[in-house]
């Protein structure tokens, strides 16, 4: 009798980003930037990394960890504003074909129209 091992997954590699870490955050066909970091000691961390997915598909994913009041009714105000805070984020950078051809000229989150900017490049229209 043979003892049956798992199967091993092969996936073919797909060639890394200009941004791209390439180190371990690599895997599985994903490819990640490295990480960027912004720390408020004693009131929470924020971590953003550039993913670029199986289906070639690029994404930001956003890893939050706020401290939160010790009190009920105010930590359960912390969850709503940064659910809120997120809902307006997602908002403002979602990609709405045809509205917006310039993101760089889009309102800012607070609905005060921001100072025009030089477009790069890779949003000049």
């Amino acid at each position: 009798m043979t003892a049956r091992t798992m199967r091993q997954l092969r996936r073919t590699g797909t060639a890394h980003t200009e941004w791209c870490a390439r180190d371990h955050r690599c895997d599985l066909g994903e490819h990640r930037a490295e990480e960027v970091v912004v720390d408020l000691p004693g009131h929470g961390r924020a971590v953003l990394t550039r993913v670029k997915g199986l289906d070639g598909r690029e994404h930001a994913e956003i890893r939050v960890r706020v401290v939160l009041h010790t009190e009920e009714a105010a930590a359960r105000w912390q969850l709503r504003t940064v659910l809120n805070g997120f809902r307006q984020l997602i908002a403002h950078v979602a990609i709405r074909p045809g509205i917006v051809r310039n993101p760089c000229n889009r309102p800012a989150l607070t609905g005060h129209p921001s100072a025009p900017r030089t477009p790069n490049r890779r949003h000049a229209a």
